[in-house]
């Protein structure tokens, strides 16, 4: 069962250094550097911080161990966690000193900390506070809290319950989170709060957020400086929606001619923002390019150009007359009100150069006002550029994959963005760890066209050591941008990923793979142990298209989960639709990562199906691993789920057997489900 966790430490200052990610990653490691006796001398502790990453090549061990004891540490005394931890800050703040880095390794998200080593911007604060009390002010549920005051706390206090970011998230893109799923109270238990924040970081990967550093804690604490930076990228993937050919076609007029076409669409939203302000700059006779969202829009001017091309029914010549750079910046945010754009920043904020609030006021006046012509060629063009509906499915769903491993690039448009190799080579190095060879790899921006064949040549290469089916797939295919042949590559690799996942939590498996036939056999076991007679015959049986049998199986693995008198019976398109939006947003709250549409459930997508599966079949593995490993005085009792109606003749009262039933088959059923993955107590 889904349960509420978090390392707690009992020095609050030291707790407010780390995210609940981190202190989870460092606990594991201090518990698997014990001795015999279990116990951890200060000895200890250098040969374990020179490989973590922050360490890694600041220091050597002998260097640690001499800060360690420049600082009163004994080498030959008993450490604990919290001690651990200290001497972590301790090395800290040595690395930065050494580096001439002022700022905490620690500070995940660079521009946005809090506590003694981290500060959050007031002015971004007071803004994402505006557009939240702007959007949200009459949803039925937030109006209660609405509006909330800038100058106070009461955003992080509001956000504890998580209620907060899962609406934001589906003002950013409407219908992520299937509202039915958000545990709505005026007071939450931890359960309840928890499962919304798990719900919300899953939805947030699903439409692009990087959350790699943010745990569920982390936002239950309200902790400011992540609670601002997640608040930061919602709001700014909902600002940045219609730039791009889909939304605006009318976007081709910044190019040309076709042959820029493609570059166009390779460019990320920011870039593009910036090639539309230019594009009107240039028009309106500014002689200096706008580069960037900060030190170039500083003296207001450029603003000034650009709105008096966009509305001059609004303009006054006395804004470029003006001496004053904030009288300057107040003229501008005048003449943009006149055009119905929300005030995202003041004249002081354009003054300093505020870089998200100027991106953030910028896609105002884009959404408000493009200036761009509905020129009939450019708008069939466009929609000739755009894939179909399956296609572009896959595209988002791969892309949106990619983008939460974590790698360092951040993906854009999936089929301009790996043909140059790197990506997928990131993406390799990632579920295969040590595949690359890096030496031999071109790290963007590559001019040389041989490098990128270079690059995709080892894709190709480390594929068919992976055993992917590469049948008349060269690496000039990914360079030319081959789509289809793309998706064909990246389903391989994730199915791949997904695969490891599975079979590395279960180590008795002794080597053995896992297959898709034992993902599927596993799933109509649960269900079957359960009473119902719900079957999959494949991942493409088309009464899945119902939507039942996923929530049965839902049911199975967490039996409070699925409220029941919200299930349909699947039967019309709307139905499916409204079970398959369900299901999405039930197995993120439980925790699974997954990247679908309810389409895809509605479709019966055969490679959908299987990841859906496979990903509920990881969190049930590893909550069983998880419930062995814990007493049973530290997991708290939760509420049983809603009874189920009868669906395809199965009975109405098999809910008080089931529970027990999971709870031998999740916990103890190794003897029934070895034979398929075996098991495994270590950690991923």
């Amino acid at each position: 069962m889904s349960r509420f966790e978090g390392v707690v430490v009992s020095d609050h200052w030291l707790q407010s250094q780390f995210t609940q990610v981190q202190l989870r990653s460092l606990k594991s490691k201090f518990i698997a550097l014990k001795n015999q006796n279990g116990q951890v001398l200060v000895g200890d502790l250098p040969a374990l911080l020179v490989k973590l990453k922050p360490f890694l090549e600041m220091f050597k061990e002998d260097e640690i161990l001499e800060i360690l004891c420049a600082s009163g540490f004994d080498t030959s005394n008993e450490v604990d966690f919290e001690g651990f931890l200290r001497a972590y800050v301790t090395l800290e703040s040595q690395a930065a000193t050494k580096s001439g880095d002022l700022k905490s390794p620690t500070s995940f998200l660079n521009e946005t900390t809090t506590t003694l080593l981290h500060t959050i911007d007031e002015s971004e604060k007071k803004s994402y506070v505006a557009h939240i009390n702007s959007y949200l002010r009459d949803d039925p549920f937030m109006k209660q809290f609405l509006p909330i005051d800038p100058a106070t706390n009461a955003l992080f206090k509001l956000a504890r319950d998580g209620v907060l970011l899962c609406k934001l998230i589906n003002v950013a893109v409407p219908n992520t989170i299937d509202e039915r799923a958000i545990n709505t109270k005026r007071i939450l238990n931890p359960w309840e709060r928890n499962e919304n924040h798990t719900l919300c970081l899953n939805s947030a990967k699903a439409i692009g957020c990087t959350v790699v550093n943010i745990g569920t804690q982390d936002l239950i604490e309200g902790r400011p400086h992540l609670v601002l930076g997640l608040i930061s990228q919602i709001i700014k993937i909902q600002l940045l929606a219609d730039l791009n050919l889909r939304k605006t076609p009318q976007l081709l007029e910044l190019v040309e001619d076709n042959n820029d076409v493609e570059e166009l669409m390779g460019l990320a939203p920011e870039k593009l923002l910036l090639k539309w302000m230019n594009f009107h700059l240039k028009k309106a006779g500014y002689k200096k390019p706008v580069a960037n969202f900060s030190s170039d829009l500083k003296d207001g001017e450029a603003y000034a150009y650009l709105l008096n091309v966009l509305a001059p029914e609004y303009g006054s010549p006395s804004t470029l007359d003006a001496k004053d750079p904030v009288e300057r910046a107040d003229l501008v945010l005048s003449h943009a009100e006149k055009m119905d754009c929300k005030r995202y920043l003041t004249p002081k904020d354009i003054v300093e150069g505020s870089a998200n609030l100027n991106l953030a006021f910028l896609a105002q006046i884009f959404h408000q006002r493009n200036g761009l012509s509905a020129d009939n060629k450019n708008i069939s063009f466009a929609e000739m550029m755009t894939d179909d509906a399956q296609m572009s499915r896959e595209e988002r769903c791969f892309r949106l994959w990619i983008n939460s491993l974590g790698i360092s690039t951040y993906v854009n448009n999936l089929f301009e963005d790996v043909r140059n190799g790197w990506v997928l080579l990131e993406v390799l190095d990632k579920v295969s760890p040590g595949s690359v060879n890096w030496k031999q790899s071109t790290k963007p921006p590559i001019k040389m066209p041989f490098r990128k064949v270079e690059n995709c040549n080892q894709v190709i290469r480390l594929g068919k050591q992976l055993k992917f089916s590469l049948v008349n797939l060269a690496g000039n295919d990914f360079v030319q941008g081959n789509k289809k042949l793309i998706l064909a590559f990246l389903w391989q690799l994730m199915r791949f990923h997904m695969l490891q996942l599975l079979k590395n939590l279960r180590s008795q498996s002794q080597g053995k793979e896992i297959t898709d036939a034992d993902i599927l056999k596993w799933a109509n076991k649960k269900v079957k142990i359960t009473g119902r007679t719900s079957q999959m015959e494949s991942f493409k049986d088309k009464s899945l298209s119902s939507g039942i049998f996923f929530l049965q199986l839902l049911s199975a693995i967490e039996p409070r989960v699925v409220n029941w008198n919200l299930v349909t019976k699947g039967k019309s398109d709307e139905e499916k639709k409204l079970n398959a939006t369900y299901i999405i947003s039930v197995a993120r709250k439980l925790g699974c990562s997954i990247f679908l549409l309810p389409e895809d459930i509605m479709e019966v997508n055969q490679k959908m199906i299987l990841m859906l599966t496979a990903s509920l079949m990881y969190w049930s593995l590893q909550q069983s691993k998880d419930e062995t490993e814990s007493s049973p005085s530290s997991v708290a009792e939760t509420p049983e789920g809603s009874p189920e109606p009868s669906f395809n003749g199965d009975d109405d009262n098999h809910m008080g057997p089931e529970i027990s039933n999971l709870l031998i088959d999740d916990v103890a059923s190794d003897t029934a489900v070895t034979s398929m993955i075996g098991h495994d107590d270590t950690s991923l």
